[in-house]
């Protein structure tokens, strides 16, 4: 439903909008009547991300300045030692895209999930290219703890079609991630089919082409359906959560987690681990209980 624009305290019109393309400290917001503002903050006001609600008041045809957010429904991110990355406001699931070839960082898969896991976001995989036989039966392998975890693998060729894709997406806002050569670009154009368009439109507004492939861009779909096509990812930091948050993030040693004799459990040699007897139980599997002690260690250190 469209919101009516309303006056601010000074007078000024206020529009309700969305972020649908962030740039450094400068934003692309849609209004609710299909205006497009390319905006500011007040003073250093930060932290916005791309699918944030926000009041804009229009400074110009194309110009605004961001007033306020909204509050958040989910916010996905990553994170290093020293420095956050806002990823998407107010989405309600991650799509991570894999293919069999180039390979693909299982590591940076889970990390992912763990991250929406932790934004209360639903999260699956779509196995791009299966078209090609051999790599795809060795990335079905490779897939498969994440399977018996309970995330749904999706199988396309998107060079072909996007069909069995297009069901998941409907009345959802997905954030799509992916390693760079992973096929996400054709997804998202053959989603899309005008998103060339819209970037080209996105960087007329900001004179910026060059960071079109930088930055998350919100397409909407049919009905309330919305993705947010995100750049190649390399590496996905969680240095915003705790080591019980990301252990929490691995929804089979969820149940688990608080159960072990040693409240400092590690879930490595020690007696009474209740993990470990899950592992054994085949509740866990031992891949996704290897790479959690990885990502544990990898992040324990960055801290240090």
């Amino acid at each position: 439903m469209t919101r009516r624009a309303h006056a601010g305290e000074t007078g000024t019109t206020i529009l309700h909008g969305r972020v649908v393309a962030c740039f450094g400290r400068h934003y692309l917001v849609e209004t609710d009547a299909g205006r497009f503002l390319e905006s500011v903050t007040r003073g250093k006001q930060a932290g916005i991300a791309c699918g944030d609600r926000a009041l804009v008041a229009p400074t110009s045809d194309r110009q605004g300045v961001i007033e306020s957010l909204a509050p958040r429904r989910s916010l996905f991110l990553r994170a290093a030692a020293h420095r956050r990355k806002l990823i998407a406001a107010n989405a309600t699931q991650l799509a991570i895209v894999v293919a069999g070839e180039p390979s693909f960082s299982d590591e940076l898969v889970y990390r992912a999930i763990v991250a929406s896991e932790h934004a209360g976001m639903k999260a699956f995989v779509c196995l791009n290219k299966t078209d090609l036989a051999a790599p795809t039966a060795a990335a079905r392998e490779r897939l498969a703890p994440l399977s018996a975890a309970g995330y749904d693998i999706i199988e396309l060729a998107a060079k072909r079609e996007v069909g069995a894709l297009v069901p998941r997406l409907q009345g959802e806002l997905t954030v799509l991630v992916g390693q760079s050569g992973m096929g996400k670009s054709t997804i998202v154009n053959a989603l899309v089919p005008a998103a060339n368009v819209a970037t080209r439109e996105i960087s007329r507004f900001l004179d910026s082409g060059r960071h079109t492939t930088t930055h998350a861009r919100l397409y909407p779909l049919d009905g309330d359906s919305a993705i947010i096509d995100c750049p190649g990812l390399q590496d996905f930091g969680l240095a915003h959560l705790a080591a019980d948050e990301i252990e929490a993030g691995f929804v089979e040693v969820r149940p688990h987690i608080g159960r072990c004799r040693f409240p400092d459990c590690r879930h490595r040699t020690e007696p009474a681990c209740a993990v470990r007897r899950a592992l054994v139980a085949g509740q866990i599997h031992p891949r996704r209980l290897e790479l959690l002690h990885r990502i544990l260690a990898a992040e324990a250190a960055a801290r240090t």
